[in-house]
């Protein structure tokens, strides 16, 4: 009898565990529409950057800003959060634009190169709006 009432609470726990009734959700990037960044930089200081994207549709969320150092080259994207449910609607042109804005700390002399991903071309490139900002 002693052996039996762990395995039966061992049982009954793992069974509460259970992940059916959890959401699921994959991870898209999202093309950035536009960037409000400045057009010169000052070495040591910090500038917001504004990346401006839209949700496709109401299962779409923001989950994280992709963000890769190369050098002085900076790739960005909006990584988005979607979960897998049939009953999304698509957002109207309004409700679907959203921003996310972060600090850019400049370390380098030189120009920045950033890259904004804007999603992928007719033969599966991918497609970026670029800026180049000098540091002076």
């Amino acid at each position: 009898m002693k052996k039996i009432i762990p395995l039966i609470a061992l049982f009954l726990f793992l069974n509460s565990c259970s992940t059916e009734n959890q959401p699921s959700y994959s991870l898209v990037f999202l093309p950035i529409e536009s960037v409000d960044i400045p057009t010169e930089f000052t070495l040591g200081e910090t500038y917001p950057i504004t990346v401006h994207y839209n949700l496709p549709t109401t299962c779409h969320y923001f989950n994280n800003l992709y963000y890769k150092k190369s050098l002085n080259t900076r790739t960005i994207a909006i990584e988005s959060a979607v979960e897998n449910r049939s009953d999304c609607h698509t957002l109207s042109a309004a409700d679907a634009i959203d921003s996310y804005t972060f600090n850019f700390d400049v370390t380098s002399n030189g120009s920045y190169i950033f890259k904004f991903y804007q999603g992928k071309d007719n033969t599966g490139n991918d497609i970026y709006l670029q800026y180049e900002v000098p540091v002076n």
